[in-house]
């Protein structure tokens, strides 16, 4: 699209053109939605990319509230992808013309015949109106273009009204501050306006208008259905909310425009700098990436291995995986990442709730009426020869089927229950594995439910480690305490003496695993004589060690800490 509608010049085209990230292009994914405006045929067309995984579905949400239209595109080879089906139905609540079309018809295994057949059941139309392109050779792509112009609908909004503009997304550049992207959607915004953030009630100045070419170009004025930027003079970053209203302060709207609901983050990992030092290094680089990412939410946390960091929320672990990278990459941070786990709801005895989102924060047992955790309604989109692998590992994650209907004669759609805290850990490489690459997975949260959950501890050496304690079904817990004690084991480095690893529940034991102890040759320098001159020397060395293993001291690798994500299944 960029250059047959001559945005790009031919001799700047590269892959992946749009994911500017490093990160994007090593992943092969989207993860940050990106704008750009094009021109067909007399007509402009504002485009947004966004991401495909199920972690950055809410930067899916947020840019179908800024548009009029979709263009679905579905792989010809791999055909309709549970992700597919979840944003269709986002974009069919939002209420826009969507465009199914099938890309990738110019690979050895595209099959465009059967995909066009699933689309078109998932959509009711007519299989023979699914465009057919290539991203690649450009076939089919100006017959996009022209239905693009053809069935999308121009915006609606008056442009003789008040300035309303949506912000959709919002970055931050050390060198200009705070940017803001914006959608119009009534009125316009020019260069040097003083602008009113209604729902922040802040005011700030327009410092610098533009478009989006794909890179961001200065333009004098921005209007109605315009997708742009605008650079402000914002100091701090909590002020600039992605969903806010951008209006005028001298010429106000009188009300806010509809916003985005709030996202709810349901996987909390702590944060940790190996060195106090960086501590506050953190929490500037958390702030400059929450204006960026709405999803992501944090608050101080401290523990008595790893001293003072923070508990991250995220709203999945490629989200978590992300951020975590970033944070080092653009920030320079060393750090120390627990293990991912969820949030919990926790009654008293005396009728009091809280919600916990670590272990070390559950109660004692005495003062515990239950405990609820999350459950997810998941779907499963497969071919019909691994139907049975993917029930047995539902099975397996304490997960109930609900459901199985065919998409066409040869996928299945499994839908199905799942505690949330099963399902972070290795579900969907398992996933992977047992469907040969061909399954996709996609979920959202659907209530809290009262199970038999417990505290399982880790201590090493005698100590409890807090940061990696969890919270595990009952049933579940005498397994998962022998994994993690048994991969702890294959962790540690030895030491000059033994390092006992145990799980326990309360103050009982229920998995053990020994680090043996280095032995030094304190025999080597004798050549002969009676035995008990070597007998002497060994209990010798034995004493030692019993004293060393007393008072000596060990470091706990960092990989120890994110131990739950990479257990063998």
């Amino acid at each position: 699209m960029l250059e047959l509608t001559g945005t790009v010049h031919k001799r700047d085209m590269q892959a992946q053109l749009l994911d500017s990230m490093d990160l994007e292009r090593e992943k092969g994914i989207t993860i940050k939605l990106q704008p750009v405006r094009m021109a067909w045929k007399e007509h402009r067309l504002n485009l947004i990319d966004t991401p495909g995984h199920v972690d950055f579905s809410y930067e899916v949400s947020r840019s179908l509230a800024a548009c009029e239209g979709a263009v679905l595109v579905v792989d010809a080879s791999q055909g309709i992808q549970a992700q597919t089906l979840a944003n269709v139905y986002l974009a069919i609540e939002a209420g826009l013309t969507i465009i199914p079309v099938l890309n990738k018809i110019d690979l050895p295994a595209a099959d465009p015949e059967r995909v066009a057949g699933e689309v078109a059941s998932l959509l009711g139309v007519d299989p023979d109106t699914i465009l057919r392109v290539s991203g690649k050779t450009g076939a089919g792509v100006p017959e996009l273009l022209d239905m693009i112009v053809e069935k999308v609908p121009p915006p609606s909004g008056d442009p003789e009204a008040p300035l309303r503009a949506l912000v959709f997304d919002s970055v931050f550049d050390d060198y200009r501050g705070v940017i803001l992207f914006v959608r119009i959607v009534d009125g316009q915004l020019k260069r040097h306006d003083t602008l009113r953030l209604i729902n922040a009630a802040t005011d700030g100045l327009a410092v610098e208008t533009g478009m989006f070419a794909p890179k961001q170009t200065a333009v004098p004025l921005l209007e109605t259905g315009q997708i742009g930027y605008v650079v402000t003079n914002l100091k701090s970053i909590a002020e600039a909310r992605v969903g806010d209203t951008v209006t005028l302060s001298a010429n106000r709207a009188a009300e806010a425009l509809h916003g985005y609901r709030q996202v709810k983050p349901f996987v909390f990992a702590g944060f940790f700098p190996t060195s106090n030092e960086q501590y506050p290094a953190l929490k500037d680089a958390l702030e400059k990436l929450k204006l960026n990412d709405a999803a992501l939410i944090y608050e101080p946390e401290s523990s008595q291995v790893l001293g003072f960091g923070y508990r991250v929320g995220f709203l999945g672990l490629l989200h978590l995986d992300i951020i975590k990278e970033r944070l080092e990459r653009e920030y320079g941070l060393d750090m120390v990442v627990t293990s991912p786990s969820t949030d919990y709801i926790v009654r008293s005895h005396d009728g009091t709730e809280r919600t916990i989102r670590s272990a070390a924060d559950l109660p004692d047992p005495s003062y515990i009426e239950e405990v609820r955790e999350p459950w997810i309604t998941g779907e499963v989109v497969v071919p019909g020869d691994y139907i049975g692998g993917v029930i047995q590992l539902v099975n397996r994650i304490r997960g109930i089927q609900k459901n199985l209907t065919y998409v066409d004669e040869k996928l299945a759609l499994i839908a199905f229950d799942a505690p949330l805290a099963n399902v972070l850990t290795d579900f969907y490489d398992s996933l992977k594995s047992i469907t040969s690459g061909y399954g996709s997975f996609n979920y959202e949260l659907a209530a809290y439910r009262r199970e038999e959950l417990v505290r399982l501890d880790i201590l090493v050496g005698g100590d409890m480690v807090d940061a990696l304690s969890l919270i595990a079904h009952k049933d579940e817990a005498y397994r998962a305490g022998k994994q993690i004690v048994e991969k702890l084991k294959t962790l540690i480095p030895k030491q000059n003496f033994e390092v006992s690893l145990q799980a326990a529940i309360g103050g009982k034991i229920i998995a053990r695993e020994d680090v043996k102890a280095v032995r030094k040759d304190v025999i080597a320098g004798l050549y002969g004589g009676d035995v008990t001159r070597k007998n002497k020397l060994l209990d010798k060395q034995k004493k030692g060690k019993k004293r060393m293993k007393r008072v000596g001291k060990f470091d706990i690798p960092a990989e120890a800490f994110m131990i739950l994500v990479s257990k063998d299944s």
